[in-house]
Formats: structure tokens, sequence, C-alpha cells
């Protein structure tokens, strides 16, 4: 459903991007980790449309995003880490909006409007302008607008940030009933004990490479690690080691 060939971006001489290799099939939730800077962002503003590539092919459900970027993106919902909505419009009116986007109106959309801000407990905020939103509340606002058009694909970078404990078991739910219902989720998130519990596959980027990816099982196989946690895994492949020996420094 996502699939990534050679996906190169580069500024200058700083490769941030290094030729990444990617298939994530449908009904699958994949975990993309990596420390600040690995390229992470960078990798989904991509897949989003939102930077173009130097080098590499990116496919949404069989779609070219360079050669068929409509119909690619009509596939896609995407959550940004830094999400701007217009705050002189109403949650209402910016979910018509994003809508509109993606040729959706008439009652259908007014219906999926009220579903959604139902879902995330908006509905007595519909019609009051964005700026008096909490920034949780945006943050639901958001999702909802990456789910209105009904999209076969999500691609979200830190989900979880500014939602309180509800409204993150709420994404994990509908994350979860997404993929068993054959959608495809690529998840980028810094809370490891989220990606060990949600996610199928996990791929892990250093450098702008992958340099790990699978199950949990499959990653521990790649890296002789024996049975241990995926964060003792993460700190293995991008040189956190350091930051434990520093613990126990600290800790004497």
């Amino acid at each position: 459903m996502i699939r990534l060939e050679n996906l190169t971006k580069t500024y200058g001489s700083f490769v941030a991007v290094n030729g990444i290799h990617l298939h994530v099939p449908r009904g699958e939730l994949f975990g993309f980790l990596g420390p600040n800077g690995a390229g992470k962002t960078t990798t989904l503003r991509m897949i989003a449309g939102i930077l173009q590539p130097n080098e590499g092919r990116i496919w949404i459900g069989g779609d070219d995003l360079i050669t068929r970027p409509m119909e690619a993106k009509t596939r896609l919902g995407f959550i940004p880490d830094r999400p701007f909505i217009y705050e002189k419009l109403t949650g209402a009116e910016f979910l018509r909006f994003v809508a509109g986007l993606y040729g959706h109106d008439g009652q259908r959309v007014e219906r999926r409007i009220d579903e959604l801000l139902s879902l995330f407990e908006l509905s007595n905020w519909k019609h009051e302008l964005v700026e008096s939103y909490s920034h949780g509340m945006r943050q639901k606002l958001i999702i909802s607008s990456a789910l209105i058009h009904r999209p076969e694909c999500i691609v979200v970078d830190e989900p979880m940030v500014g939602l309180d404990p509800k409204g993150a078991r709420l994404l994990k739910d509908i994350f979860g009933g997404f993929v068993a219902r054959g959608g495809t989720v690529l998840m980028s998130t810094h809370t490891l004990e989220v990606a060990e519990a949600m996610c199928d596959r996990i791929g892990i980027i250093q450098d702008g490479s992958i340099v790990a990816c699978g199950s949990m099982e499959e990653l521990r196989s790649q890296t002789a690690a024996g049975d241990v946690s995926l964060e003792e895994l993460f700190l293995k492949l991008t040189g956190g080691a350091a930051v434990q020996e520093l613990t126990a420094v600290l800790g004497d």
C-alpha cells in the first residue's frame, strides 16, 4: 500500500534521507522509530507530498506520487507533528474545508463531520472557533481532518502528542480498527512502549538510513540481542549505549 524505492532527500551536502527502500502492505500498522534528526519527519513529509525527494519514488496504493499526485494523495490521510489550523474557522468549517480539498461536500460530509466530532468528544465545540480550542482538542481536530475523506492509508508523525490518556487510548483503538478493516498506518513515534504494543513491524532509522526492520522477533534476531525490550534494541542500534553508561555513572 505504501512503497518507497531509493527515497533520498539532501540539503546541500547534508543527506537527510539516504536511499530508503520500504514496503508497508495493506492491513499493517508499521512503526517508524529513530532519534531526533534521523530523518523520520522528512521521510513522512515526502510521503505526504509536502517535500519533494531528490531521488527515488513513492507509491500510495499503486499510484506514483510524482506522476499521479492527486490520485495518490486522495488515498492518504496525513497527521503532522506540528499541525496548522485556520484559527478563525469553527471546527465544523475546518473539517468542511478539508473535505472540499478532496472533492467531498454535501450531506455525506455533514454526517461524517458529526460522526468524527462525536467520536472525539468535540460535538459541543462544533461551532466554536478553533482559536478557543486547547492543544489536545486541536490535535483531535487534525486527526479528524485526516479521516474526513475515508483514506486507505494514514501517515502520522507523533500521534499521541497533546492527547490525554483517554484520547491516546481512543486513537490506539481507531488505528487498530482501521488496520483490521484493511487500512494501512505508518506511524512515527518516540514512545517505544506504544510502538512495541501496537505495531506489526518496526523500522529503525539512523542517519537517514533504515538500520533494522521487522517484527520484534525479527529485530531481536537481526541484532542477536536475545529476549530484550524494544528500548534496549533501539539504544543498541542507535548508539544509545552511552546513555545507559551515563545513567550508571550518575547513579553511583
